[in-house]
This record gives structure tokens, C-alpha cells and sequence, in this order.
């Protein structure tokens, strides 16, 4: 079973589309959305749910109002502006204290300092996860509530539902659609990781971002390849980007040239590999051979 992670520095290179194509390349995959705080592979893959479950993710504090005696304590130990005295009475005292869902870092002092315990520090609902059915395959994935945190932590979930299931059905390929970015959800995304595929584009910012998710994946020992979206918008870049790769010791996997036949196929659905046989689609299906050569190059 192989892990084949896509990530990039920034939203927008086109690292979704490049996942759904791989999608349609792969022998049986399972396919993983961990762009959770945004995720989109679905306007593509168009999955049909089979399975949703809550996601808790951290505790929320909660006033109990029945027992709260107004004596302020929770606001006084609350370093986060979370309580406000506007709650409803409860027949001893007037007004009642009441926490702010949306302001609430679920760090529990106000819990553990009530005399009265008056509050509850309950799980927090962060979301919802899915296993859904795709023209390609299985399809995790999952839809974070707004403002909500631990998205590393719901990244690890579909990660290890998606081994489970691999195993289950017997797929050698889980594709991964990683987050933008260096941050939580990113090392969630790679950590074990079989393969990194770094999605770049030869812009000034492109260059920088590049630099940060090569050092990102030399860290943590992985396996990297990176393709250059857009290359014909700046050969110059694209050429240093190549050379750069090539210092790193990253397979540079090839390039893809800017066409507006990626909207097209976004809005029919479908992945470029899909909607069209030549151009695009055609250095599309170069890089995915390019990543199975590296792969087989790279197996213990």
C-alpha cells in the first residue's frame, strides 16, 4: 500500500485538479480530501455519501444555569473573553453567567475553578467526516464547522480510515489531497507519507513556497517530486525551480502548461485527464508515470 500525498504553498496551484486526474489514473485508489478547512475534490469527484459521522474535535465550556450562583469566577480566570453575565436567571440569582461558543478556546480553567460546578466542559462537535463512492472509488473526506479547530487531528482520522478501508478492498494506492501550506494539517497530511508530490508555480511566492514544502518534506524523510503548474507564464522561474529540485535531490516530475480547459473541465465535473486526450492532458499523464518511476525506484 502506497501513500501519495499532494501539496503545495498556497491555495490555487492547481493542486486539486492534479489530484482528481491522478485519481482517474490510479489502478483502484483510495482517494483522501485533507484539505479540510477548505476542501474541494468533491466539486470534481461529485462523491455519493455512504457513510457520515460527527467529528470531535476538542471541549467547549458550557454554563449550567440552573446551578450558577453569579459569583463571577469563571469570568475572572477566563483569559479569552469567553463569559459574559447575560445569561437567564434561575430563580436565586437575576442574571446568570453564560460562554460564548465562538469565543471559547476549550482550555477548561473555568470548568476546574467553578465552586458550584455550574459548568460543563463538554466534547466539542468540530465537524462531520464521510465515506462516500466515487466514479473512481472510495472517497474520504470530511466538512469542518465553521471556526473550529483540530483539523490536524480530524486529517489523522481520515488518514487512518482510509488505511483501514484500503486494506479492506484490497487498493495498493491512497491519494491524498493535502492541505496548502507548512502548517498542522500539512504534517498531518505527510507524516509516514509514502511520497510528496509538491504543486508549484514560477512565481516569486511559487519559488518561496516550494522552498518551504521541500524543506518541510526533507524533514520528515520523505520522498519528494515536485511539478511546476503554469510553467509557460514564466520559463525563466520554472527553469530555477527545476534546478533548485534538482540540488534538493527532488524528482522533478514535469510541468503543465496554463489552458483555460482546466475551468472547463472544473465546471463539467470531470478532471483534465477526462474531459480532454491531448495537450494538458497529455503532460497530466507524463507526471503520473514519472511518479510511478520514481516510486519503483524508491521501494525498499
Amino acid at each position: 500500500m502506497k501513500e501519495i500525498v499532494i501539496i503545495s504553498g498556497k491555495g490555487g496551484t492547481g493542486k486539486t485538479s492534479l489530484v482528481a486526474s491522478f485519481a482517474a489514473l490510479a489502478e483502484a485508489p483510495v482517494i483522501v480530501d485533507c484539505d479540510v478547512d477548505a476542501s474541494d475534490l468533491h466539486l470534481i469527484m461529485d462523491p455519493v455519501t455512504l457513510k457520515s459521522e460527527e467529528f470531535k474535535g476538542g471541549k467547549l465550556a458550557r454554563v449550567r444555569t440552573g446551578h450558577c450562583t453569579a459569583c463571577g469566577k469563571c469570568e475572572e480566570v477566563c483569559r479569552y473573553d469567553a463569559v459574559f453575565f447575560d445569561g437567564p436567571g434561575n430563580g436565586r440569582v437575576s442574571r446568570t453567567f453564560r460562554i460564548d461558543p465562538a469565543a471559547c478556546e476549550g482550555c477548561g480553567v473555568c470548568h476546574w475553578f467553578c465552586d458550584y460546578q455550574a459548568i460543563a466542559f463538554e466534547e466539542r462537535i468540530g465537524g462531520r467526516w464521510f465515506i462516500s463512492d466515487t466514479r473512481h472509488g472510495p472517497m474520504l473526506h470530511a466538512l469542518m464547522s465553521p471556526g473550529a479547530e483540530n483539523s490536524g487531528k480530524l486529517v489523522s482520522l481520515l488518514r487512518m480510515k482510509a488505511k483501514e478501508l484500503a486494506k479492506a478492498k484490497n487498493r495498493e494506492v491512497i491519494l491524498i489531497d493535502g492541505s496548502p501550506g507548512i502548517g498542522c494539517p500539512v504534517i498531518a497530511s505527510i507524516t509516514g507519507a509514502d511520497h510528496v508530490v509538491i504543486v508549484t508555480e514560477p512565481t516569486p511566492s511559487g519559488v518561496h513556497d516550494f522552498r518551504r514544502a521541500a524543506d518541510l518534506a526533507a524533514f520528515f524523510h520523505i520522498t519528494a517530486c515536485t511539478v511546476v503548474n503554469k510553467w509557460d507564464l514564466n520559463r525563466e522561474l520554472t527553469e530555477l525551480i527545476k534546478e533548485e529540485a534538482d540540488h534538493r535531490g527532488i524528482v522533478f516530475a514535469g510541468t503543465i502548461a496554463y489552458d483555460n480547459i482546466v475551468t472547463e473541465a472544473q465546471l463539467s465535473k470531470k478532471s483534465i485527464v477526462e474531459y480532454t486526450q491531448g495537450g494538458i492532458a497529455r503532460q497530466v499523464r507524463d507526471i503520473w508515470t514519472r511518479l510511478g518511476q520514481t516510486m519503483t525506484r524508491n521501494q525498499p
